[in-house]
């Protein structure tokens, strides 16, 4: 039993450990019973938050922190991360553009830019990444990506000819896109956008309609950043032959999987699939007794594209068992039961407050992993 491999790969537990940590609080656990077992740690991410700190940490790579242009067009600071020997740069848009930078009375996204964002991506072409992940999500902007675009050099002009001033709602005078001053180094980047969001630019389904009144839309203000989204598509379609308007994903992070696809001629992809690419799990779950995953909450939503679902379909291709760990089950949980996760665990020893099962969630995952290798062990024995 001591000679044994266990792959630990989880997500990360929102507001208290980053998705290394929690695997070391869990290797931490199993080793009190199972000292010399051949533990390897996979920090896990689904393409939202926490997508750069875990490819980083997985790769051993490198967190670069600078400057640039917020939603609102204030100076922030946000970070992205490098990996592959800094041929790969991770970023999250939501690190520069993220709803976050905002408080609620600021939510505005008739004027929101994703600006930083480009900043970010050009900064990473300069560090010599030559493959971008983009993780689209939590966004506080609503303008196709079209501020991205004009951080890497595109100009989006009205009749006039004058340049466009930022976000959303500016875009219903858009008349012609120049991209005769883009960076040219875009065409040499190949470029992966990380989504499990399906909707289309515009329409019922689509950016404005569905995400546009939690970054603080008005339904009359969600009606004409839809024109305007709508007008970005067509003026793409007229000027230069491209359908980006219901492509499934487009809708993504205000319109960004728009512009992702438009401007950066990148792919858009289920966000895991692109972490278990990128961190090798595959490779690293070949000849493991175990896999355990988890992450701070399952429920009847996380078999659609979550963390523990896509490490155990990785698992499963090799017959591998697969534990999950999570801070609470909610209901639906056991939907996972039938995705390849073969037991479920909650971390939290009983009712305690919030407050209380995030400062305690270490010693809680400790506790948790060390009752599962002694669990596994009895069944052993009743071989």
């Amino acid at each position: 039993m001591n000679t044994f491999k266990i792959v630990i790969a989880p997500d990360s537990f929102k507001e208290c450990l980053t998705a290394l940590e929690a695997a070391q609080a869990i290797k931490e656990g199993m080793q009190h019973v199972w000292p010399d077992a051949d533990y390897v740690l996979v920090p896990m991410a689904d393409g939202g938050e926490g997508t750069v700190r875990s490819l980083v940490d997985a790769g051993e790579g490198e967190l670069i922190t600078q400057k640039v242009t917020g939603p609102l067009g204030k100076p922030i600071s946000a970070f992205f991360g490098l990996i592959n020997n800094g041929s790969t740069a991770v970023i999250e848009m939501a690190a520069a553009s993220g709803i976050e930078h905002l408080t609620p009375t600021e939510r505005n996204p008739l004027i929101t830019t994703t600006y930083g964002v480009g900043e970010l991506i050009r900064s990473a072409m300069d560090h010599g990444a030559r493959h971008l992940i983009l993780g689209l999500g939590g966004s506080a902007t609503n303008d196709g990506g079209c501020g991205m675009a004009q951080a890497l050099g595109a100009r989006l002009l009205n009749k006039q000819g004058q340049e466009l001033p930022f976000g959303g709602a500016a875009l219903a005078q858009l008349d012609s896109i120049d991209l005769s001053a883009i960076d040219p180094r875009l065409h040499e980047l190949h470029v992966e956008a990380a989504t499990d969001v399906t909707n289309p630019l515009t329409g019922q389904k689509g950016a404005s309609a569905i995400y546009g009144p939690q970054k603080g839309a008005s339904e009359e203000e969600v009606s004409q950043l839809d024109h305007a989204l709508h007008n970005f598509a067509t003026v793409v379609h007229d000027q230069f032959g491209v359908n980006i308007e219901q492509i499934p994903g487009a809708g993504a992070a205000g319109g960004l999987g728009a512009g992702t696809l438009f401007f950066l001629q990148g792919k858009l992809s289920p966000g895991i699939d692109l972490v278990i690419k990128e961190s090798k799990l595959a490779q690293k779950v070949i000849g493991a007794s175990l896999v355990i995953t988890g992450e701070g909450k399952i429920d009847g939503q996380t078999i659609y594209g979550k963390t523990p679902i896509g490490v155990a379909s990785c698992a499963k291709q090799q017959g591998i068992p697969v534990i999950a760990l999570a801070g609470s089950l909610s209901e639906g949980c056991n939907a996972v039961l039938s995705h390849g996760i073969d037991a479920l665990f909650s971390v939290v020893p009983g009712a305690v407050s919030l407050e209380d099962a995030l400062k305690d969630a270490k010693p809680n995952i400790v506790r948790t992993a060390a009752n599962i290798a002694r669990v596994w062990n009895l069944g052993m024995h009743q071989k």
